[in-house]
């Protein structure tokens, strides 16, 4: 089944007609024959609106039940049974009431379509959802009920209802679009004639923008190469050069002249990846060019007027805007130039305009010296072998009086060119040739001993030789460039890789990736400077090495990173060959700091929000916890002092150890969360002793009831290393937390056992036990596990003693209890002196616990 068509009315704001506008569709369509049904039609109480859906077959509406009224929605399951050829669904971007069979109302259009029913719906372009802010920011008024831009752009047929603010305003003010109690506020509010103006832009353009792309897919589906001048579209050709400012200036004043003018400034770079340009000035073009509207584009071609004239027409652009040539006058010897080159094969459909500026006739600079490819001694090499080696060659032809023969004698000069081109590259080459051949005619070819050439053949044998040395020492030439090229591309590549590898893992921090860069550049020093605006004084973000740069003017090297940013190096000047690595690094070097201040940041919020939580918890713990037992105090003191009653021994006793009790409890929460607050701000400071456990677990069980607590701590156990307070503190928390949750009549079991270099005592409960995926959560503060009472306590107890194990180099973890249960698993440091002893934990004998 073929899949049905979707028409989408879209108007800037409501009340501007696109309900009527497909309810008259609608109508047209039946006049014609077409099977078409009313799926979901809100005509808000507007009569003319109402109006328009006499004679139209609707499908009744389905009835929801939500929180206690009754609403109505399309009845998706009514109208594909009734299979219409088309279905009027009214606001795309509606949200479903809840039980509905879809969330939203496209979702239900989508299910039409995909059953072959052709679907015609309206939607305000406030509603679209990659507008949200934009509208948010221009009304005040955030969108709730929204639609994905892709199902609008999907449909077939987008047709915009248009109508002018002050029109818009009017309807309203007649009572046409809201009822009259609301209008006075709708007009004040959302109709204001700047909300009005600027949705009704958006809408434009998002309108334009679609047929836009109808038209460059029409264009490449038909494979149309000639421009179309439907819209100014101006290229802006750029060399790296300073005068590309003034030209995308000029570019953006051209088109302001035409509605809807586009900027797109283009730089041609190489196909070999390297380029002269400056990094920076282009930097600052690609930040003027986008500041005012338009686009910058990297484009690779070694015709660097064919890649111009490719990519506008590719860009179906009208105009092309070039500097006029920075070549001096000797120069276009070579060539008419690139300007000159575009607009004779520009063709009818472009124009081509040629501006000047400041730059013009000053030349173009010299290419990068062959020398930085070669190095020096090769240099110096080739011109020893191209212009001395002839020299010796001659000496020894002449020395021996031996008589090779002309062929041969140019054979043996050719391979000293050949070898020079090797060495030094093509101009000792081209002198080898050019010294080697007046030496060819002055001692080896008849008459000897004078530049005169008697024998035709002669004279051409030595053009020969002339031709074929020049043309091999280009060759060479070209492959020993071509070689370096090569392997400097794949050192760059090894680079990256690298360096986009390691960032993107945040292996490498700044002062890590500043020093590769000082290490690969052999630089003496590198910074990362910044600045908050163009006239504050530049600061360092990070920087290695020995006196560091303060600004970029002081720099060797500098490359900007954005406007406020930049990377300075001192020690030698870079060529610009090497400044497209650099500036990968920059790049990346500007993520990497970007990344710690955001690890930083995520840091202290990720604080900020656990003091929150805390504070929070503190003051849900002392609005209930707290006033329990003091209720309890108050209580019982009331009563005791009370005239009214005359209590007896038994009931004043029985209230004097309520008394007694709530402050215990207070006693117990008040220190908890007081060694909370010192386990927060990080000012535990234990005092580690060599201590017996035997001395310090018995302790920590006062107050417990009688027969609730085992304890077998063997008296042979080494001595630990801790603090004595916090040690009976975090032991009395664990066994506290134990008893709560042991079943009543079955006693909690203290053990200790050595093991190796540790010391660790088990606090075993049969209790419930707790999931492993839970247990992580019992040690963060104010957690109390399942339906703990509120009176149990604040969840304190084991994030303390957690927290003071931890203190003193120990551990606290939970375990699984054989049988059921949970053990708690505290793990000592211990104190040097006696040897390990054997785990004892296999002979383990229960007593009851006694007060010390």
């Amino acid at each position: 089944m073929a899949r049905g068509t979707l028409r989408i009315y879209l108007g800037a704001a409501p009340g501007v007609g696109k309900t009527y506008a497909m309810l008259s569709e609608a109508h047209r369509r039946i006049e014609r024959g077409t099977d078409c049904v009313v799926g979901f039609v809100e005509h808000h109480d507007r009569p003319r609106t109402e109006v328009m859906l006499h004679g139209l077959e609707e499908i009744a509406r389905k009835e929801l039940e939500y929180r206690g009224s009754v609403f109505t929605e399309m009845d998706v399951d009514a109208v594909l049974a009734r299979q219409p050829r088309v279905a009027l669904v009214d606001e795309l971007a509606h949200t479903n009431v809840p039980g509905s069979r879809n969330t939203k109302r496209w979702q239900d259009v989508e299910e039409l379509l995909a059953a072959g029913i052709d679907v015609i719906s309206t939607v305000n372009i406030q509603h679209l959802e990659s507008l949200g802010d934009v509208v948010e920011s221009i009304t005040g008024v955030r969108q709730r009920e929204t639609v994905p831009d892709e199902i609008v752009r999907r449909a077939d047929q987008v047709d915009l209802v248009d109508m002018s603010p002050h029109a818009l305003r009017r309807r309203m003010a007649h009572g046409n679009i809201y009822q009259p109690d609301k209008v006075d506020a709708a007009l004040s509010n959302y109709f204001r004639p700047g909300n009005l103006t600027a949705l009704r832009e958006l809408a434009l353009l998002w309108v334009a923008d679609r047929v836009d792309e109808y038209l460059t897919e029409y264009r490449s589906e038909h494979q149309v190469s000639k421009i179309w001048g439907s819209r100014e579209r101006i290229v802006v050709g750029l060399t790296g050069g300073p005068e590309g400012r003034t030209l995308i200036r000029r570019a953006a004043r051209l088109a302001e002249k035409g509605a809807g003018g586009e900027v797109m400034a283009v730089y041609v770079a190489g196909s070999d990846g390297l380029t002269s340009a400056s990094p920076k000035e282009l930097a600052l073009q690609r930040t003027l060019a986008e500041d005012l509207g338009g686009t910058f584009h990297h484009v690779v071609g070694d015709d660097i007027p064919v890649a111009l004239l490719d990519f506008a027409r590719g860009a179906n652009a009208t105009q092309i805007v070039l500097g006029v040539s920075r070549r001096k006058g000797w120069q276009y010897v070579f060539g008419p130039g690139v300007g000159a080159t575009v607009a004779r094969d520009s063709g009818p459909d472009l124009d081509v305009h040629l501006i000047t500026h400041d730059e013009a006739g000053k030349g173009r600079g010299l290419p990068a010296a062959r020398g930085a490819r070669l190095g020096r001694s090769r240099i110096i090499a080739g011109w020893l072998v191209g212009v001395l080696g002839p020299v010796i060659l001659t000496l020894l032809l002449t020395g021996v009086n031996a008589d090779l023969g002309l062929a041969n004698d140019m054979l043996l000069f050719l391979t000293l060119t050949v070898a020079s081109a090797l060495l030094g590259g093509l101009y000792p080459a081209l002198a080898s040739a050019a010294f080697g051949s007046l030496l060819l005619n002055y001692y080896f070819t008849p008459p000897l001993h004078r530049l005169m050439i008697s024998d035709a053949r002669n004279i051409v044998a030595l053009v020969v030789f002339v031709a074929v040395a020049v043309s091999v020492a280009s060759v060479v030439d070209l492959a020993a460039r071509r070689t370096h090229q090569a392997a400097r591309l794949r050192a760059e590549s090894e680079i990256l890789s690298f360096l986009a590898g390691n960032v993107l893992r945040g292996e490498t921090g700044l002062e890590e990736l500043l020093e590769r860069v000082r290490e690969t550049f052999a630089m003496e020093s590198v910074a990362l400077l910044e600045r908050e605006s163009d006239v504050a004084p530049w600061t360092c973000a990070g920087s290695v090495g020995p006196r560091p740069c303060q600004s970029p003017d002081t720099a060797d090297v500098d490359v900007p990173v954005g406007d406020h940013m930049a990377l300075a190096l001192s020690g030698r000047v870079l060529p610009a060959e090497n400044r497209r690595v650099l500036a990968a690094f920059a790049a990346q070097a500007a993520v990497v700091l970007d990344r710690q201040r955001l690890k930083q940041e995520a840091q202290q919020a990720k604080e900020l929000a656990e003091g929150n939580r805390i504070r929070t918890a503190l003051l849900a713990a002392v609005s209930h916890d707290l006033r329990t037992p003091l209720a309890g105090i108050k209580a019982s003191v009331s009563s005791l002092r009370s005239d009214d009653v005359e209590w007896s021994e038994e009931d004043q006793a029985e209230l004097l150890a309520a008394i007694e009790e709530g402050a215990d409890r207070l006693d117990h929460l008040v220190g908890n969360l007081l060694d909370m607050s010192r386990l927060q701000t990080g000012t535990v400071a234990p005092l580690i002793r060599e201590v017996d456990l035997d001395e310090v677990v018995p302790m920590a069980l006062f107050g417990l009831p009688e027969d609730s607590v085992g304890l077998d701590i063997p008296e042979v156990l080494p001595m630990v290393a801790v603090d004595k307070g916090l040690l009976e503190r975090s032991v009395a928390n664990i066994v506290e937390n134990a008893v709560k949750y042991s079943p009543a009549g079955t006693p909690v079991l203290v053990s200790a056992s050595a093991i190796a270099d540790r010391v660790e005592v088990r606090v075993i409960d049969r209790g419930p036990g707790v999931p492993e995926e839970a247990r992580e959560r019992m040690f963060a503060p104010f957690q109390r596990y399942g339906d703990a009472p509120r009176g149990a306590g604040v969840g304190l107890g084991l994030a303390v003693a957690r927290g003071f194990a931890e203190a003193m180099g120990g551990t606290l973890n939970a375990e699984d209890t054989p049988g059921g249960g949970l053990t708690m698993v505290l793990s000592l440091r211990r104190a040097p002196g006696r040897p390990p002893q054997p785990d004892l934990s296999a002979s383990v004998t229960s007593r009851p616990a006694t007060a010390p």
